[in-house]
């Protein structure tokens, strides 16, 4: 299979094209021909080989990345049921030790693979899953969001936020989100915020402050620093705040207010509850570039371009 992978840690340079042996399923994984993969905020780090570092995992070299990917179910492990060859799927696996979905290939662990929900084209469900699984733990898990609830999304154009906006929604909250850009404001927009801002340049304390008079009952962050923090001190007393790992700089909460870093659950129960969310409606996974496989160099550096959404892989 042809495949982009790594021979050694590095910079974008260091993703090549290779041809690999077609990796072998074990009794609870399927084989999955990837028709695309996503391109997350985290693969430069993996790249890099800063992720082997905190994990303290021994590397196998070629090394493939990919996270997250969708395409046709090729094989099934004796032990699995739920799926059959030709089924459309998606699915996620950090540091699969079988290799990634920079490939044609991947063999993964069923219990982390779903039939594609809703009406999503291959190329959106393939950048799904780790970020709407983070956004949905964050909002269910960490803050227990309810409905009624006023919620400030930092970053609701982004990878995690453009979803997390539209499942904020769906539980019944009350959105305040905090764009990029014009763009990213229209974009928020569409997808059904309550209100608006641009982050970059707008006061962003007062607009919220005008939303939420009493203050707001929580945050999910997924963009740090000194603007971050002063939106923050729109949060009510007694409120909480929610931002995933790896959120740099890390948020700082005000005085009365909870504050929790997490990571995105995969488990099926999860993967379930965030298909039926979907299904319930309309639901956009917004794809703003595709690059093909050869090109996944390329995709990494658009990942420190503006842009709205996702970077997706197109695997031929």
């Amino acid at each position: 299979m042809r495949a982009v992978a790594l021979d050694e840690f590095g910079g974008p340079e260091t993703l090549q094209i290779q041809n690999l042996p077609i990796p072998q399923i074990e009794a609870q994984e399927v084989l999955i021909r990837v028709e695309a993969a996503g391109v997350g905020a985290w693969d430069p780090y993996e790249r890099e080989g800063r992720f082997v570092e905190i994990t303290g995992m021994k590397p196998t070299f070629p090394y493939v990345l990919g996270t997250d990917g969708a395409g046709t179910i090729a094989a099934v492990g004796e032990d699995v049921s739920r799926f059959k060859e030709g089924d459309r799927v998606y699915a996620a696996e950090l540091a699969n030790p079988k290799g990634g979905f920079y490939a044609q290939y991947a063999a993964v662990k069923a219990d982390n693979v779903s039939l594609i929900p809703g009406q999503l084209t291959v190329e959106q469900a393939a950048v799904l899953p780790t970020d709407a699984l983070t956004a949905l733990t964050g909002l269910e898990k960490v803050l227990g969001l309810q409905s009624g609830e006023s919620l400030m999304v930092f970053g609701a154009s982004g990878g995690i936020g453009h979803l997390a906006l539209q499942l904020a929604k769906r539980l019944g909250a009350n959105v305040f989100a905090i764009a990029s850009g014009d763009d990213g404001v229209q974009f928020a927009k569409k997808l059904g915020a309550d209100s608006v801002v641009d982050g970059r340049s707008d006061d962003v304390l007062n607009a919220a402050q005008e939303f939420a008079p009493n203050g707001i009952d929580a945050a999910l962050v997924t963009a740090g620093g000194e603007r971050t923090d002063r939106a923050l001190l729109a949060i009510r007393k007694g409120g909480r705040i929610a931002y995933p790992h790896g959120v740099m700089p890390e948020p700082a909460a005000p005085e009365g207010v909870a504050i929790e870093a997490f990571d995105g659950k995969f488990d099926p129960a999860l993967i379930d509850r965030l298909n039926g969310l979907i299904d319930s409606g309309p639901f956009e996974v917004h794809v703003d570039r595709t690059f093909r496989l050869e090109d996944a160099g390329k995709a990494h550096d658009a990942l420190n371009d503006h842009h709205l959404g996702k970077i997706a892989l197109l695997i031929e």
